[in-house]
């Protein structure tokens, strides 16, 4: 049933009385996709190419734009999405969430501060050295992760390390 209900309000397939008949319909849609990459690509080009546009927010801005006029057109009902807003079933289902017992993370806690403790401090240092290195030469990371936890290093430690290469993401201000 389900099925049925995304093929018929979400593909957009019944808009047509016969969507193959004569492939004018995909021969249209196919048309219709050519024409707005080719606009997209030439208006990337015109800022310079993809690197350009990416670092001047564009292609962010798109996503953010694209995926809110989504999310408008669903919330309005012009945009039909099975099970989300037509079609719900109108039974209530129970969500489990998970706990955390506060004994379980000052266990964890003291487990860290433990094995930090209890660990060649040298060979950590000088694992996390070589993470930071790779990630500033742009060598493979992965097998200096592996042989920075393998000296157990933590998991934060080591993104500490590429974040001081990286940086964080921030989202761009427009």
């Amino acid at each position: 049933m389900r099925t049925q209900q995304v093929i018929a309000y979400e593909s957009g397939v019944v808009d047509t009385a016969d969507p193959l008949g004569g492939s004018y319909a995909v021969e249209y849609l196919t048309n219709e996709v050519e024409r707005r990459a080719a606009e997209y690509i030439e208006k990337i080009d015109e800022m310079g190419g993809m690197l350009a546009a990416i670092e001047a927010g564009y292609v962010q801005r798109e996503i953010e734009r694209a995926a809110y006029d989504y999310q408008k057109a669903v919330e309005a009902g012009e945009e039909v999405v099975v099970g989300v807003n037509r079609f719900q079933i109108k039974e209530e289902t129970a969500i489990e969430t998970l706990k955390i017992d506060p004994a379980f993370e000052r266990a964890q806690v003291e487990r860290v501060r433990k094995v930090r403790a209890e660990r060649d401090t040298a060979a950590a240092t000088a694992a996390l050295d070589e993470v930071e290195k790779a990630a500033r030469s742009g060598e493979n990371l992965m097998p200096r992760i592996i042989a920075a936890v393998e000296a157990y290093a933590t998991l934060g430690e080591v993104a500490d390390r590429m974040r001081a290469v990286f940086g964080e993401y921030a989202e761009a201000a427009y």
